[in-house]
């Protein structure tokens, strides 16, 4: 049986790439990737799934891999580890005709990219992402970072990967829950940008095992609304801002919880509490929305009081010169950029959540 054409989404940022959806796509890769010193960046949780078949399909293709592991989680987005990776490639004899190829969740994009993006003022990078939020949307735009303790993403870089390569097969190695987790930012798509993304959430197959054909297709809807987006405004200067809908308060749970509340569910609450501001201004009402999500992902409770987010909500890279811009929804597929957002506003939407949650 012939192979099935493999899913191909443009990017037409400064750098221009595809975004390759298909199964097995371990060969592909090799033979896309042209550099012959590969720097695989990975955890310990994906490396020892999906590793060995991939430097064996590098090496198979006359690629020289060095493979470093960091620890899985969040924490792993820091200076210490950054700083251990660039010192490793130095004492490795890594040169700039290398590439980073990061085969990993959104942590290890974000890192592995940064990583790549300073390195000897930039090598290539390419991504590999494992779970379903890096599929629709971290490893699509260009944008790495790591955290510091006074916010998350503070410190990083705009570096296009030349290829993304999204192989479905991944999926089915997910928890349902991470799974879920990584469903937060497919919504958030569909949210802005294509409204039919909101019903995959209902379909059977949108989970770990489902088909891989159909899944590739969803997958592919909320990959092509990122590219969009990046193609048209790649380094955050217009409509790239709309892609931070939920984003102003998720940032501040996760700082003021130290990572502990996961980014899928600091965004589901995120994009509840802009839907209430939405509608307290006036526009289309669709908590409802954003509850029947929440429902669906089950997110951790929470008890913070407001006053432990303000900090970080002051301090995060959205707020330009001291005005912080929020995106609010007039309604679907329609949303917008407001910076008036008054403090009692926020503290209003935040008692709401609360008492949702």
């Amino acid at each position: 049986m012939a192979r099935r054409e493999p899913i191909v989404i443009k990017v037409e940022a400064s750098s221009r790439y595809n975004i390759t959806i298909d199964s097995n796509l371990n060969q592909y890769a090799a033979q896309a990737i042209s550099e012959k010193t590969i720097v695989l960046i990975s955890d310990n949780q994906v490396f020892p799934i999906y590793g060995k078949n991939l430097i064996e399909a590098l090496e198979a293709s006359a690629k020289r891999v060095f493979s470093y592991i960091i620890p899985a989680g969040e924490k792993s987005k820091s200076a210490e580890q950054y700083l251990n990776l660039l010192r490793q490639m130095v004492n490795d004899g890594i040169d700039r005709d290398s590439a980073v190829l990061a085969l990993g969740g959104g942590v290890v994009g974000d890192l592995a990219g940064f990583v790549a993006a300073s390195y000897m003022r930039g090598i290539s990078f390419y991504q590999m992402p494992s779970s379903l939020l890096a599929m629709v949307d971290a490893s699509i735009g260009g944008k790495t970072a790591i955290n510091i303790p006074e916010g998350k993403n503070l410190v990083g870089a705009f570096w296009q990967p030349k290829e993304v390569f999204i192989d479905i097969d991944f999926l089915a190695s997910l928890s349902q829950k991470e799974f879920k987790l990584g469903a937060a930012e497919h919504f958030k798509h569909g949210l802005i940008a294509n409204k039919d993304i909101l019903n995959d959430i209902k379909d059977p197959d949108f989970k770990p095992s489902g088909n891989k054909k159909r899944l590739a297709k969803m997958v592919a809807k909320s990959a092509a609304v990122k590219a969009a987006i990046v193609s048209i405004d790649e380094k955050e200067q217009g409509k790239r801002a709309f892609l931070n809908l939920g984003h102003n308060i998720a940032h501040a749970i996760e700082a003021a919880t130290n990572h502990t509340v996961p980014h899928g569910d600091a965004v589901a609450y995120g994009l509840l509490f802009d839907s209430f501001l939405s509608y307290k201004r006036g526009y289309k009402d669709l908590r409802a929305k954003t509850i029947e999500f929440l429902e669906y992902l089950e997110p951790i409770s929470m008890d913070i009081e407001f006053d432990r987010l303000e900090p970080y909500l002051a301090s995060d890279k959205k707020t330009k010169a001291k005005i912080q811009h929020f995106i609010l929804l007039e309604d679907l597929e329609k949303p917008i950029i407001v910076n008036d957002i008054s403090p009692t506003e926020l503290k209003t939407a935040w008692q709401y959540l609360k008492e949702i949650r």
